[in-house]
């Protein structure tokens, strides 16, 4: 019996395209890089707890190059891929025997995650290690609120559902790593202004590709969007959340 089809939650084309944007608006001097610099940093340190040492790693969505740098400054081979450049994380990977593979804010837009985690499990060697870092649920409460008022009687899906620890240690486990591990960790950011707020998110590609996008809110919800983003901050600083989910695991 053929399996059953993922759901199809994200539009693969709004998807590249909203990557593609975010990658431009990086080459600006100021542009925000906080979330992916919180990943790379995480990463770089818990190879380093680890004492993991990995001569071939893969590198996933990381359009800084931070984190490439980093290791192949400790003498890593490194192959970079992102998804705005054509590589599908839903399809088998073009190449494997990696030691280390890291994903970088991808797979929290992807409609089959359990299919994606499948193949890096496959392109990764024996004793091979996974670090996949994306945004989890518990991020942006404060747009979420503020996209409900806006909305008024007729709410719309804005922000795309995102998964939590526990759904996390499932995919793992379904996807048979070894040894799983699996944490979160906040990342409070303070923004003057709702327009800041979401360039930073659309400038990170962390914003929704929802396969059915939601309607323009209008002049009318617009304006109200940005009195209760106002009304929720103090002396005129607004503090968001980014909840940063890691999935590790390895393939034995």
């Amino acid at each position: 019996m053929a399996s059953k089809a993922p759901p199809r939650i994200f539009s693969p084309a709004r998807r590249i395209a909203a990557r593609r944007r975010a990658i431009g608006l990086q080459q600006r001097p100021d542009a925000p890089r906080y979330l992916h610099e919180d990943m790379v940093e995480d990463i770089v340190e818990r190879l380093s707890f680890l004492r993991f040492e990995p001569k071939r790693a893969l590198v996933i969505g990381d359009w800084t190059g931070e984190l490439a740098r980093a290791l192949q400054g400790q003498g890593v081979e490194v192959t970079e891929a992102e998804p705005a450049e054509g590589f599908d994380e839903e399809s088998p990977y073009p190449f494997e025997g990696f030691d280390l593979i890291a994903s970088l804010g991808t797979l929290d837009t992807v409609n089959d995650l359990p299919g994606a985690l499948v193949h890096i499990r496959k392109a990764l060697a024996p004793g091979g290690m996974m670090i996949a870092s994306f945004l989890s649920i518990g991020s942006l409460p404060v747009l979420r609120d503020v996209m409900l008022a806006a909305d008024g009687d007729r709410p719309a899906a804005r922000i795309h559902p995102m998964i939590d620890v526990r759904a996390g240690g499932q995919l793992l486990q379904r996807t048979l790593f070894a040894d799983p591990v699996i944490d979160h960790r906040p990342l409070r950011v303070g923004f003057r202004s709702l327009a800041r707020l979401v360039g930073d998110i659309r400038a990170q590609a962390a914003g929704a590709v929802l396969a059915d996008a939601a309607p323009s809110l209008g002049k009318a919800g617009l304006a109200r969007a940005h009195e209760s983003f106002l009304a929720a901050g103090e002396d005129g600083r607004t503090v968001e959340t980014f909840e940063i989910i890691t999935l590790s695991g390895w393939k034995k």
